[in-house]
């Protein structure tokens, strides 16, 4: 889990967590009057280095508790103000939580020195049973398990060369997707995609991590409703995390709610691994089960195959990576052409003039180069996080360069500020406008690399460094596919003219819109 989720883990429902905000409440008043006396970080002696900058524990519960779980990023800019783009927030009292917000400081920490930040932090309790105990790559150190893991997903999997194996399955998807929506306006009613953004997407990450021929509409359907599940709840978990013992009885029921649905994930997913593995598929290679059904691990100096859990943890991991970010931000774009039609018009021309009358061919994406500017500019102003995965010192910490005057412990959890890097007026003028001629030749994005560009990271998708998303290519694709299917097929309006888009988020496993998209569509002639 990234450490927004640890900061936003504090999203209760129901009277179960009264003594929660009981407790908050009675820390606010020690925390307004230590607010402005600890604004300055305090003087430090000796020569070694300290850690970054920040305020104390008091006074970010304060203005956790004044500004609300959603709105971290205003936090994070509040505290930048004061201390610099590099700071500390002292989240947890025993693992300081260091923050970044400057491309400089990012590409200097992922790029020129990315081997020294490679790893994780230690796991949470939550995070530690959904892992089977940090057996999956976004959680496990850096060493030799995650080299393998990796290996294994971007070399047989995630290749480039393995991705038009998988069109056919695209296709019936935004098949799909595409009827859903006529349904829809055929019926005369107002049009809201998400629900269908998520099954289309799911349809696709299915086929690719148990074969075709497992996803049938109800396998799908019941693969999306456990992931989702697990998805919109993993929030909530994170109050485990903090004195589990104890947090075991308060919030019993959470607990009880984690095991459920660790159990369900367990039975869901594990006959249809156990199907491919009676089909001999791990022979050839074709699916995500396929290859983890015959891969060695190293363990204790020798080698031995993934355990039954261990692989329901890296699928469940697969599907969540690859279906919840990409809906999401699927959802933004079209929310986007909604709200700027002309930007609509645009596209569906490129998209006609390329395509042609004919049926729509994902062949001609390369020659779309507005449709991934579009995609391009809503990953920019809508990232699927606010952060990317929390990074950890490799050895006995990373001083930044010599000049940098701070330590990062071995064990501190570093985030890089994704969102607010995307928000940077001095690097995306109109930053908060959605304009993809950006990512058109002579724009500020024209030259960008997905780990950089112009010599800085300017914008970091799904990860960067060592430890950069393996499947960007694939996201990419997805989203590209879909977004020109959308666009080809249908003419999309507000729901009511004069309408305004509303563009509030909310956190889930991604930033989500708060509400729903909803639109008038109109089928295109």
């Amino acid at each position: 889990m990234t450490c927004t989720l640890m900061c936003y883990g504090l999203q209760f429902a129901a009277m179960e967590y009264w003594l929660y905000y009981y407790l908050l409440s009675a820390t606010v008043c020690l925390a307004l009057y230590l607010f402005l006396s600890s604004l300055r970080p305090p003087a430090t002696g000796g020569s070694r280095p300290q850690l970054p900058p920040g305020p104390s524990a008091l006074t970010v519960a304060g203005l956790l508790f004044f500004y609300g779980r959603g709105k971290f990023g205003t936090i994070i800019r509040l505290v930048r103000s004061w201390y610099g783009p590099v700071f500390t927030l002292r989240l947890k009292p025993s693992h300081p939580t260091i923050f970044v917000s400057d491309h400089a400081a990012t590409h200097r920490a992922l790029v020129q020195c990315g081997a020294a930040l490679a790893d994780r932090p230690p796991a949470t309790f939550s995070s530690r049973i959904f892992s089977s105990d940090q057996h999956d790559i976004a959680s496990c150190s850096y060493g030799p398990l995650w080299s393998v893991l990796r290996r294994n997903l971007t070399g047989r999997v995630l290749h480039p060369s393995n991705l038009q194996r998988y069109a056919g399955a695209r296709r019936r998807a935004a098949d799909v997707l595409v009827a859903g929506i006529t349904r829809q306006t055929r019926d005369g009613r107002v049009v809201v995609i998400e629900e269908l953004l998520h099954r289309a997407v799911y349809h696709v990450l299915v086929c690719m991590c148990f074969g075709d021929g497992l996803d049938s509409d109800d396998v799908v359907a019941s693969v999306e409703a456990v992931q989702r599940e697990f998805t919109t709840s993993a929030i909530g978990f994170q109050v485990l995390d903090v004195y589990t013992a104890v947090a075991k009885i308060v919030f019993r029921r959470t607990w009880k709610k984690l095991v459920s649905l660790r159990r369900r994930q367990e039975e869901l997913l594990l006959p249809l691994i156990r199907a491919r593995g009676e089909g001999g598929g791990a022979i050839n290679a074709v699916s995500y089960v396929d290859s983890l059904l015959g891969l060695s691990i190293p363990e204790d100096g020798s080698v031995r195959n993934l355990t039954e859990g261990e692989m329901v943890s890296l699928c469940s991991e697969f599907l969540a990576a690859g279906t919840d970010s990409t809906a999401a931000v699927a959802q933004w774009v079209m929310a986007n052409l909604v709200d700027q039609p002309e930007i609509q018009a645009k596209l569906r021309a490129e998209i006609r003039d390329v395509s042609g009358d004919g049926v729509f061919d994902e062949q001609n994406l390369s020659r779309m180069p507005y449709l991934k500017a579009v995609v391009l500019e809503g990953l920019r102003r809508h990232p699927p996080a606010q952060f990317v995965m929390p990074h950890a010192a490799t050895t006995d910490g990373y001083d930044g360069t010599p000049d940098a005057g701070f330590h990062v412990p071995r064990h501190a959890s570093v985030n890089f500020a994704l969102a607010e890097m995307g928000l940077d007026e001095a690097v995306w003028p109109e930053a908060k406008r959605f304009r993809p001629e950006r990512f058109l030749p002579g724009g500020e994005g024209a030259d960008l690399h997905l780990t950089g560009g112009k010599g800085e990271i300017k914008m970091i998708p799904f990860g960067a460094g060592r430890r950069a998303c393996p499947g960007i290519e694939l996201s990419l694709l997805h989203l590209e596919y879909l977004v020109a299917r959308l666009v080809s097929g249908f003419e999309w309006h507000a729901a009511v003219d004069g309408e305004q888009v509303d563009f509030a988020e909310r956190l889930e496993l991604s930033i989500v819109m708060r509400r729903p998209l909803r639109a008038r569509v109109i089928p295109c002639s």
